[in-house]
């Protein structure tokens, strides 16, 4: 039996949310018209008044014609009904919507009356996104027989999944996203031979197991539970679901294996089980989901190899598994996955060389295998990889020695081989034109030495550039000032010599306005001379440091009392430096300012007053030095 609605609003033609082609593909035999044929029903009249009176705030005035004098189907925001019996069928009331070609956003302040409920001929109830809905969701819902479509999602809606939604078993799409729900997931929520094909419940706060009944959910396409505090095991009635398309579970606190059932989800494009406590291996069916683009697994504590079976999604474009217990050689058939963007399988314990299959990844972006167990020589098949930007290979044992000259004929913009063995020189091979194309260069924890080469000013696309714990032993090259692009800057644990003022000095255009300022720079454990720039707080590049490290180094001389004005200043080490005369009024006061370590410097006179929690060793080994968190200034006699 098909309905006909006449909603006076247009909310048929929403233009922020997919969402509504879901709904056009759910609700195919509602049709809307304008004109009103019928009176409404006094019963459904009531509870729609009822509504209207647990609503405080209505925004844009979306209930300002609902009235007892007017018919609630002809004349009413939002509101259709049955042509023939004059019963409520459609509420579509929902934040965003599109009225004559305009978007409008708008909210509601209220509740939502258990009347509702006596609107027993509703198929679409619509209360999304109006933000601020409050309280509970009434289990007088739960008399909706014929209800096919529920969508409150992105209000602040509280208490638990009422155990009544049992009884709508023709319910279609459910969406209770982004609201404060508590309380476990009914397992009678999912009854068999569920019609349901649309569920999303993220961004709540849900607890408890995914029932086993969801395998009656054969018909569901989407399944979004992310963001909530669900735990035990996937189900393996999972496995059921064979039209899913979309499925995430990520960020919960889910345990125990992937069910080798999912193996039968010949649909699924999307798999995110990521930010759980998931252990066991990858099952080897997963070779049967043939559709799957994006494998996202990282942050949990997954074991044993990668099947080699993986092989065989022929579709697959990323695979983000970082951070587990991964462990075996990187499978050869790897290389069949020519569709492949994206590999990130670092923090694992992965053994063995990079398969030369990976040269057929011709569609390869990035690549990052960095913190295994991996080892060298590099495939020089990675030169065939000419759409590869991101190479990160750092904290493997490669043994790389000398750079190889395959490396610099492709158009890597980020290369990480901290870690890696390199040995000699600052690679003079960067000078090439690839050199230039590169903003995220790690060399860091290698065994370079020598002088920092006077033509690094050529890499002028640099934004991020650590070299830390090397044997560098040089001052800054003046060159260095042309590094417009810089941002992050680490040169800890060297042995840099002469003044700082090359890097801080640095310009990144003609105009203020066109500086790039630096985010962070560590240029502690070095053997600095020449103080600190009075002005570093008025440097254009030093507007926006919140990390400055200068500790362990042989500056000299006095802070800066223009250090106050680097306002996102988080953290400052400056200890073991030498430095003497008082610490400026203002600058233990920066807004921002969690760590301030001035200790073992010959500083002196009180600490001035400050809010900050620093503790008292940050400041001791200052002779001169008294005053909160340290011992009480000696006042002297008048």
């Amino acid at each position: 039996m098909c309905y006909v609605f006449f909603p006076p609003m247009n909310t048929s033609n929403m233009k922020k949310s997919s969402f509504w082609l879901l709904l056009a593909l759910n609700l195919q035999c509602i049709i809307t018209i304008s004109a009103a044929v019928t009176t409404c029903d006094s019963g459904d009249k009531a509870a729609l008044l009822a509504f209207k009176a647990g609503i405080t705030n209505d925004h844009i005035g979306h209930l300002s014609n609902w009235n007892a004098s007017t018919d609630c189907c002809s004349a009413w925001n939002g509101i259709s009904c049955d042509i023939a019996t004059g019963r409520v069928v459609n509420i579509s009331l929902p934040g965003v919507f599109d009225a004559n070609d305009t978007i409008f956003d708008s909210f509601m302040v209220g509740t939502i009356s258990p009347a509702i409920g006596n609107l027993t001929s509703l198929i679409n109830l619509d209360l999304g996104g109006l933000k601020q809905l409050s309280g509970e969701i009434p289990p007088s819902l739960g008399n909706l027989s014929n209800l096919t479509f529920l969508n409150l999602y992105s209000n602040e809606l509280t208490g638990p999944i009422p155990k009544t939604f049992s009884n709508l078993k023709r319910l279609q799409i459910l969406r209770l996203n982004s609201n404060h729900l508590s309380g476990e997931i009914p397992p009678s929520l999912f009854p068999p031979f569920s019609p349901m094909t649309y569920l999303t419940l993220y961004e709540n706060q849900l607890s408890g197991v995914i029932p086993s009944s969801i395998g009656h959910l054969t018909s569901l396409q989407t399944l979004l539970i992310q963001r909530n505090n669900i735990s035990g095991e996937i189900p393996m009635s999972i496995g059921n679901l064979e039209k899913l398309v979309e499925f995430d579970l990520s960020q919960n606190q889910i345990t125990g294996a992937i069910p080798a059932s999912i193996g039968r989800m010949v649909k699924l494009y999307s798999i995110n089980l990521r930010d759980n406590k998931l252990t066991g291996s990858i099952p080897s069916t997963i070779s049967g989901m043939t559709s799957l683009q994006y494998i996202i697994l990282y942050n949990n504590q997954i074991t044993g190899e990668i099947p080699a079976s993986i092989g065989e999604l022929k579709k697959l474009l990323q695979i983000y598994c970082s951070n587990n217990k991964l462990e075996g050689e990187l499978p050869s058939s790897l290389g069949n996955l020519t569709k492949l963007v994206d590999i990130y399988l670092s923090d694992n314990q992965l053994t063995g060389g990079i398969p030369w299959s990976f040269g057929d990844l011709a569609d390869l972006q990035n690549l990052d295998l960095s913190r295994n167990k991996l080892t060298g020589p590099i495939s020089p098949s990675l030169g065939k990889l000419k759409n590869l930007q991101q190479l990160h290979l750092s904290f493997n044992p490669l043994q790389l020695g000398i750079l190889p000259d395959w490396l610099f004929s492709m158009q890597i913009t980020s290369l990480m081989l901290a870690g890696t063995g390199i040995t000699g020189q600052f690679p003079d091979k960067l000078q090439s034109p690839q050199g230039s194309v590169i903003d995220s260069l790690d060399l860091s924890s290698n065994e370079l030495t020598g002088e920092l080469p006077h033509w690094i000013g050529e890499l002028s696309g640099l934004s991020f550039l650590n070299l830390s714990n090397n044997g560098f032993h040089s001052p800054i090259p003046e060159e260095f000032m042309k590094l417009a692009a810089l941002t992050q800057l680490d040169l800890h644990g060297n042995a840099f010599s002469g003044e700082l003022r090359p890097v801080l000095a640095r310009r990144a255009g003609i105009s203020i306005g066109d500086i790039i300022q630096y985010t962070y720079l560590d240029l502690s454990s070095n053997q600095f001379t020449g103080g600190i720039d009075e002005d570093i707080g008025f440097l254009p590049v030093m507007g926006t440091v919140e990390f400055l490290g200068l500790a362990d180094n042989q500056l000299g001389g006095s802070i800066p009392e223009s250090m106050v004005k680097m306002e996102k200043l988080r953290a400052v080490t400056m200890a073991r430096n030498g430095l003497t005369d008082r610490i400026p009024e203002g600058v233990l006061d920066i807004a921002k300012l969690e760590e301030f370590d001035v200790s073992d410097n010959m500083l002196e006179g009180e600490i001035p007053m400050h809010k900050a929690k620093i503790p008292a060793e940050n400041f001791q080994g200052n002779p001169g030095l008294c005053g909160d968190p340290l011992p009480p200034c000696q006042r002297g006699l008048p």
